[in-house]
Order: structure tokens, then C-alpha cells, then sequence
């Protein structure tokens, strides 16, 4: 217990929080490209009428430009939901390292395109670089967080896996500061403004060239020991690596094959951990933050506030998602996953209907404006604690590294398809439920915060076999309930025999699962 300190600084090596740095620009990516296309709105719909008016010589329908605006925001999550479902593929294909650096290519293409699209009086270029950067960030929300969790070490894994959020919280509050009229949300800046997104692009291509592989990769994936050894010896910045490499050899021997989307959708043994990985994901996009994102700006108008000073204290939300993320990293690795989450879910089920409460009255009593803010920014405080950034690391903490790739995938895909909805159906919900726009999230946080207390494992200073085991153990108490025949033996015990016929279905399910527990014996009570 007194050595845990000294472990923990051990393992945070200078060249480690280099390539985590390094690697984490590709979430930094994602969150910029999030945000930053909200504050123009108004200019780049100015943008699509002046652009039809001289490709036409006639002035667009009117709303049009809001619709061809609705799709170069939409279809960023399209582009998303694609290159999330590709991750496994150029994970297994190409590599954790490879993959990032060829990804950036489409990170450079869409920014050019967005950059350019009004000095080429072209909003296609607009929509199509917004569907290429999509692509591009939803590639790396696959692929970023899978290979921090590889290469860190166990007792830090927490606390760096939350380093994924970090990027996304830091990415949506430079597009926030950078989208004020002041900076460049203008009607000449806007097209620098998206035209950034190459930054980060071009810091990642310089900066990732010099990290390694990861050590699991070249060890488990591609049977290349001495490559995977020389990597682990750079990033432990030390000789003394046999621990770790123990530790993959482990999950080498225990780890299922390598498997597509599909067959790992089929298989029946990793059903429950795929399970809590995508409802993990769901809680963090389904939780409201996006609501509160949207709505954060009515509600500090409604407090007194005046509308240039609301858009100031839209970025405050920013500043606090981002400071609250920075202290749950420590707290990762000593409060564990699972009561974070819960933590989260249930701060943000209550001051859901803290808002939902000060929307009702607010008109009524002068004061409760100002509780509706306290709220809001307490919600947010919340989410930035748990649902923020635990979803991105347990998807891959829940698989050893065969199926890991495809679950990543599978997992971005459904964060991408329900932000995809949130944004698509949040305005006409907010139109139908007025005031009571909150409580289809309260009832969803209720329904995240139950299946998180009694589903989710809590991972915390956990090998990935031993996770994996969690879910083995469980399966095979779950077959040998379904199949055995309780057998009494006496008063103080009793055997369950587990009969397990040659040749039958029965036979082939088990053969895996209770090669060595043929009879379990069970005390009574």
C-alpha cells in the first residue's frame, strides 16, 4: 500500500505522456470539429445565399440555406458513424499507429475543402470536407482511445484513458473561444476558422511518427515479441519490462481470435461485455449534456444576462467541462470506473430535474433564474466527472485483443448514431415538450444509473485478462445452471452434475467452458 505512489510515478515516463499527448490531438480533432461550426451560423448561411446568387443569378428559396446548412452540420456525424465502423478494420489491418498517422490525410483533405469552399463560392466543398473531416474524427475516437489503453500502465489506465475526454473538452472550448465575432466568427474568418482542423492534423502526422506501436499489438496481433519489447522498454523507460510482458503473454494465451463485427456480434460469450459497452456509450450521448449544451445560452439570457454576456458564459461551460475532467483523472485510478459513473449519472438525474423545475417557474419567481444556471453548470459538472470520458476507455478495458478492434467499432458506431439523432430530433422534441424538455434525459439517467449498479464491473486496477475472466466465470455459471441436474449428497452439501453428452449441441457449447468443471460442488445454506 505505501509503494503505490512510487509504482504510479514509475510508470508516467516522459516519453509515455509524449505519446499519449501525441496520440490525444486526434480527440483534440474531434472536439473542434464538434463545436466549431455552431458560432458561424449565421455567416455561413449569409455564405450559401451570396454563393447560389451568383451561380443561379437568382436568390435561393427562402429557409433553403438553413436546410444546406442543417446537412454540412449533420453530416459530420454521418462521416463519423463510417469511419467509427472502419476502426477495426485499420486497427487489425494497418495497426494502432499506422492507422492514426494514414488517418490524417483525410484530416488535411477536409480541412482544405472547408477552408477553401468560400473563396470557391462552393458550399459542396463545405459539406463534403465536413463529411471527410467526420470520417476523419470518428476514425480516431476508434482507434485514439484503444491505443492509450494499450500502452498505459495498469495503474495508471484510468487516469490516462480520461485523457480521451480531455482532448474532446479542450477541442470544444478552443472552437468556442476562437467562434466569438471578436475572433473569427465573422464573415471573413469563418473559412479559417474550419480550415484550422488541419492543425491538429499536421501536429499529430510530425509529432506520432516518432511514438511507438503499440506493445500489445506487435506482441498479441502480430506475433512480433523483440518489436513489442523494444516498445514497451521506450515508453516504461526502463529495462525492466517483464511484468508487462508477462502480462500480454497472459492475455495472448487467453484471448479469443481475432474477429469481424459480425461474428463478434454472434458470439454468445462476449454478448454481456458488448452489452455494457454500448450502453455506456448511449449514456454519455443520451444523458441531455447536448441539450444542455444547446439550451445553455437561453437559460443564461433568461437569467438577466445579455446576449453577447451569454455567449461568454457558453464558454464558462466549456472552461468547467474541461477543469472537471482534469480533476477526475486522478480521482480514475482510486474511485474506480463504475462509481464515477454512477456518481455522474445520478448528479445529472438530479439537477435534470433541478432545470427541468426552474423552467417551469422561473417566469413566476424572479430568483429561480438564477437557480436554473447553477443547475445547468452543476449538470455539467457532472457529466465531465463520469459519462464524459468513461465510456471511451471501458468498451476497450472489456475486451482482451482479439474482439477488442471490432468492439471498439461497433461501440463508436452507436456514439456517432445517437449524437447523430440527439442533434436531428432535440429541436422538434424541444418544440413538442416546451418546458419539459429535460425529462425524457432524467428518465433515461434513472434507467443508465440502475444498469451501471447492477451490470457494470468496475475495472479498476484490473489486467485485461482478468476482466476478460469476469465474463468467462459469468458464462459459465450461466451454461451450468441452464444444463446441470442438482444431485443431493448429504446434509451439509449438496453436487450439481453437469452432464454433458458427446456429440450434442450441448457438447460443442461446453467444450471451451467446462473443460475442467465437470461437477461443482455447492455448499447449502
Amino acid at each position: 500500500m505505501g509503494d503505490e505512489p512510487t509504482t504510479k510515478k514509475k510508470g508516467l515516463t516522459g516519453f509515455l505522456i509524449y505519446a499519449i499527448f501525441a496520440a490525444v490531438l486526434g480527440m483534440l480533432q474531434f472536439g473542434y470539429n464538434t463545436g466549431v461550426i455552431n458560432a458561424p451560423q449565421a455567416v455561413i448561411e449569409d455564405f450559401i445565399k451570396d454563393a447560389y446568387l451568383s451561380r443561379y443569378g437568382v436568390k435561393i428559396a427562402d429557409g433553403w440555406e438553413k436546410i444546406i446548412f442543417s446537412i454540412a452540420v449533420s453530416i459530420f456525424a454521418i462521416g463519423g458513424m463510417i469511419g467509427g465502423v472502419g476502426g477495426g478494420f485499420v486497427a487489425n489491418r494497418f495497426g494502432r499507429k499506422r492507422g492514426l498517422l494514414l488517418n490524417n490525410a483525410t484530416g488535411v483533405l477536409g480541412a482544405i475543402l472547408m477552408g477553401f469552399s468560400k473563396a470557391a463560392q462552393s458550399y459542396e466543398m463545405l459539406i463534403i470536407g465536413r463529411l471527410i473531416i467526420g470520417f476523419n474524427c470518428g476514425l480516431n475516437t476508434s482507434l485514439v482511445p484503444m491505443y492509450i489503453s494499450e500502452i498505459a500502465p495498469l495503474n495508471l489506465r484510468g487516469g490516462l484513458g480520461t485523457v480521451n475526454q480531455l482532448g474532446v473538452t479542450v477541442g470544444i472550448l478552443f472552437s468556442q473561444i476562437l467562434g466569438i465575432q471578436e475572433i473569427l466568427g465573422t464573415e471573413s474568418g469563418w473559412p479559417l476558422l474550419l480550415g484550422l482542423a488541419i492543425c491538429p492534423a499536421i501536429l499529430q502526422l510530425v509529432l506520432f511518427s516518432f511514438c511507438p506501436e503499440s506493445p500489445r499489438y506487435l506482441l498479441i496481433t502480430a506475433n512480433r515479441e523483440e518489436d513489442a519489447r523494444i516498445a514497451m522498454k521506450r515508453l516504461r523507460a526502463s529495462s525492466q519490462i517483464e511484468e508487462d510482458m508477462e502480462e500480454m503473454r497472459v492475455e495472448a494465451q487467453q484471448s479469443e481470435a481475432h474477429m469481424g463485427m459480425l461474428e463478434l456480434l454472434k458470439s454468445r460469450a462476449l454478448l454481456m461485455p458488448l452489452g455494457i459497452g454500448i450502453v455506456m456509450q448511449l449514456s454519455q450521448q443520451l444523458s441531455g449534456i447536448n441539450a444542455v449544451l444547446y439550451y445553455s445560452t437561453e437559460l443564461f439570457i433568461g437569467a438577466g444576462l445579455a446576449s453577447e454576456s451569454a455567449k461568454y458564459a457558453t464558454i464558462g461551460v466549456g472552461a468547467i467541462m474541461v477543469g472537471m475532467t482534469l480533476v477526475s483523472i486522478p480521482l480514475m485510478d482510486r474511485a474506480g470506473r463504475r462509481t464515477l459513473h454512477l456518481w455522474g449519472l445520478g448528479g445529472m438525474f438530479i439537477f435534470s430535474i433541478f432545470i427541468t423545475i426552474s423552467l417551469l417557474v422561473m417566469e413566476l419567481i424572479e430568483w429561480v433564474r438564477y437557480v436554473a444556471v447553477v443547475a445547468t453548470l452543476t449538470f455539467v459538472l457532472f457529466f465531465a466527472v463520469g459519462p464524459g470520458s468513461i465510456p471511451w476507455m471501458i468498451t476497450a478495458e472489456l475486451f482482451s485483443q482479439g474482439p477488442r478492434p471490432a468492439a471498439m467499432s461497433i461501440a463508436v458506431l452507436v456514439n456517432w448514431l445517437a449524437n447523430f439523432l440527439v442533434g436531428l430530433f432535440f429541436l422538434p422534441l424541444k418544440g413538442a415538450l416546451h418546458n419539459y424538455i429535460f425529462l425524457p434525459f432524467s428518465v433515461l439517467l434513472a434507467f443508465f444509473w440502475v444498469f451501471t449498479y447492477k451490470i457494470v464491473p468496475e475495472t479498476k486496477n484490473k489486467t485485461f485478462d482478468e476482466i476478460s475472466a469476469l465474463f468467462r466465470r459469468n458464462d459459465r455459471e450461466e451454461f451450468a445452471t441452464q444444463n446441470c441436474i442438482l444431485t443431493s449428497s448429504g446434509v451439509g452439501s449438496s453436487t450439481l452434475a453437469v452432464p454433458v453428452p458427446s456429440g450434442t449441441p450441448a457438447h460443442t457449447e461446453s467444450t471451451a467452458l467446462l473443460a475442467d468443471i465437470r461437477t461443482i460442488k455447492i455448499n447449502a445454506s
